[in-house]
C-alpha cells in the first residue's frame, strides 16, 4: 500500500514552521536568554506581529521547539509499560531508551542550558510546563521506573531492586554522556569517553544496570 507524500506547508502553517526552525537555530547558537522574538521573526522572514499570531511568548516558542524540533524521548518512554513481558526483553527496551535519551539530551541541552542563567525565566518555564499538563524532566525517570516495576512483577527484574533508583541511574548515565559529547565536541582526549563508541556505551550501560537487577537465579 503506497502512501502519498505529505503536502508542502503553506500560509500560516509554513510561517509557524519557519518560526520554530529559526528559534531552534538561535537558541542553540546564542542561547535562550539572548534570543529575542524580534531576532526570531527576522530569521524566520516574518514580522513580530506575525510571530505573535502563532505564539504568545518566547517561552511558548521554547516549549514548542522542544516538542517539535527535538528528538522525542518522553513519548517513547510512555509506551514502555505496555511492552513489559514481550519477547524483546528488558535489555532490548533499555538499549533503545539509552539511544533515544542520548539523541534527546544532545539536542536539547544547548537550548535549555541557558534557562539556568535566569531564575525568572526558569520559573516562567516551569509554570508553562505545569499549564501543559505537568510536563517536565522528571517524567522520564518516572515513566522508565513504571516500566521496570512492570517487568519486576513478571519476575524479569530482581524483586529487591528499586525501580526508581535504577531509572535514575540509567537516565543520569545518558545525561552525563550527552554532556561529555557536547563538551568535547568531537575532540575528546584519550580515555575521555569510556566506552568510546556510542553503541558500545549503549550496550555496556544496559549490561551494567541489568547486572544489578537480574533475579538471583539468573532467569
Amino acid at each position: 500500500m503506497s502512501h502519498e507524500a505529505a503536502a508542502p506547508l503553506s500560509g500560516g502553517a509554513l510561517t509557524r514552521s519557519r518560526i520554530l526552525d529559526a528559534a531552534a537555530a538561535l537558541m542553540t547558537s546564542v542561547g535562550l536568554t539572548h534570543t529575542t522574538t524580534k531576532q526570531i521573526a527576522k530569521e524566520a522572514g516574518c514580522s513580530e506581529a506575525a510571530l505573535y499570531k502563532h505564539f504568545r511568548s518566547k517561552e511558548e516558542i521554547f516549549v514548542q521547539v522542544l516538542h517539535e524540533r527535538v528528538p522525542q524521548f518522553a513519548d517513547a518512554l510512555a509506551e514502555l509499560p505496555d511492552r513489559a513481558g514481550d519477547e524483546r526483553g528488558p535489555a532490548g527496551h533499555l538499549e533503545e531508551v539509552v539511544r533515544s535519551a542520548l539523541r534527546f539530551y544532545r539536542r536539547s541541552f544547548p537550548i535549555a542550558a541557558s534557562l539556568f542563567a535566569s531564575p525568572e525565566l526558569l520559573a516562567t518555564h516551569r509554570r508553562k510546563l505545569d499549564a501543559l499538563g505537568g510536563l517536565g524532566p522528571h517524567n522520564a525517570s518516572r515513566q522508565l521506573a513504571t516500566y521496570l516495576a512492570a517487568e519486576q512483577e513478571l519476575g524479569r527484574i530482581a524483586a529487591g531492586a528499586d525501580p526508581d533508583a535504577a531509572a535514575n541511574l540509567l537516565i543520569g548515565a545518558c545525561f552525563h554522556r550527552a554532556f561529555l559529547d557536547l563538551f568535547f565536541d568531537g575532540e575528546a582526549p584519550a580515555g575521555g569517553l569510556r566506552p568510546a563508541g556510542e553503541e558500545e556505551f549503549v550496550v555496556e550501560t544496559v549490561r551494567a544496570l541489568l547486572g544489578g537487577l537480574s533475579p538471583s537465579d539468573g532467569a
